[in-house]
């Protein structure tokens, strides 16, 4: 993966959303140095689901990002056929009451205005979807364009892809210490503890939970912050559960800014058998402590979705950190405070749905292209903004 030329842009870290930064860096033209002090998709990404999502946003920016990323999922499918378990498996979303219900309907009716498809499922044939569903539920919302990718996979291809243009250089298990400036203030690379200095004129950030450790290297400060989340993992079974299944609570949960545990039921089937069972958030810095609590409330939850879970048995759980920042959007473009360093992080738990339209735009800024959507929203200095005028 080594490439003659010194890079036009160093991206820092090795997840889905620095892999597929560079993936369309290089296929614009640029070369690119990926450094990550571990290996591929060591961090937040290796200990996600591989959400492609579009029906737990709201219409506004995060949505048309999502839609934007939906369709360049299916174009990178197309290209790594089988590689990345694409799969277009679909959303369903259901609420146990007649008020949440309806609370759903009008959430979706909103979210078709801005180009979501949605379809309301009434009780009686919710079974037709999920067979297994518990009896009982007030109707739910299928939502076709949900998919799934496994994410470990994803960035380890988007990243081989990648580097078959000549144009890669990928440095794992390679810690950066410093963001190099030069004496106009603007950035000329970095610093690494194994190999020293790595020059280029464009510094990305895409360290996912540790974005506002990398932002500190630069001087700079970014409000990114973890939050915690397990997944049960069940043993294998057939095709119990056939789409993304969630509580309407979910949709609140993810909104939340809260730093107290919540958990709202997510189950969802695999390819290879075992049933995946989320969702958790908390905020409790960087601790990865086993909290029995928070894995009792997803059991039990996922559990009055689908009652044949109840004879099942779980074989491991594990843990991750969402990169939160608190309007829940992420940080993507350049940052006018350092010319030179660019921000794609703060994801928060989109990051693997979200990552091809991010790199989609950062690609276009780099390259002085169109940009593909509005890139306003994502400004990293709205926060210093913010701060200012406080």
């Amino acid at each position: 993966m080594l490439t003659r030329h010194a890079p036009d842009l160093v991206i820092v870290g090795a997840g889905v959303v620095g892999a597929a930064c560079a993936y369309y860096a290089v296929h614009a033209g640029l070369h690119v140095t990926v450094i990550d002090r571990g290996p591929v998709a060591g961090g937040t990404t290796g200990a996600g689901e591989g959400n492609l999502l579009v029906s737990d946003k709201e219409p506004g920016p995060e949505l048309e990002l999502a839609l934007h990323s939906a369709r360049l999922w299916r174009e990178l499918a197309a290209e790594l056929p089988s590689r990345i378990e694409y799969e277009t498996k679909g959303g369903v979303v259901v609420a146990s009451t007649e008020p949440e219900l309806a609370a759903l309907r009008r959430f979706a009716a909103e979210q078709r205005q801005a180009g979501v498809e949605a379809r309301e499922i009434p009780a009686d044939r919710l079974a037709d979807l999920e067979p297994h569903l518990a009896p009982g539920l007030a109707g739910g919302v299928h939502y076709p364009q949900d998919a799934q990718v496994q994410p470990a996979l994803a960035a380890a291809h988007l990243l081989r892809a990648a580097a078959g243009t000549g144009r890669l250089t990928l440095r794992l298990g390679e810690e950066v210490t410093a963001v190099l400036t030069g004496g106009q203030g603007v950035v000329r690379g970095v610093r690494t503890a194994r190999h020293g200095e790595v020059h280029a004129p464009h510094v990305l950030n895409a360290a996912g939970t540790w974005g506002g450790r990398l932002a500190r290297l630069a001087g700079l400060e970014l409000p990114v912050l973890p939050r915690r989340g397990f997944v049960l993992v069940t043993e294998p079974l057939p095709r119990v559960v056939r789409h993304k299944v969630y509580s309407a609570e979910y949709v609140a949960d993810v909104a939340s800014g809260s730093a107290a545990l919540q958990t709202s039921a997510v189950v969802e089937g695999t390819p290879a058998g075992p049933v995946l069972i989320g969702a958790s958030r908390e905020r409790v810095g960087f601790d990865r402590t086993l909290s029995v609590e928070a894995l009792r409330r997803l059991a039990g939850q996922a559990v009055r979705l689908f009652p044949a879970l109840a004879r099942v048995r779980a074989i491991r759980t594990y843990a991750g950190f969402r990169p939160y920042l608190p309007d829940h959007l992420p940080a993507i473009g350049p940052d006018p405070r350092l010319p030179g360093l660019l921000h794609a992080c703060g994801h928060e738990g989109a990051g693997i749905g979200l990552a091809p339209a991010t790199g989609a735009l950062i690609a276009a800024v780099l390259t002085s292209n169109q940009l593909p959507l509005d890139a306003t929203p994502f400004a990293p200095e709205r926060f210093a903004l913010e701060e200012a005028v406080r």
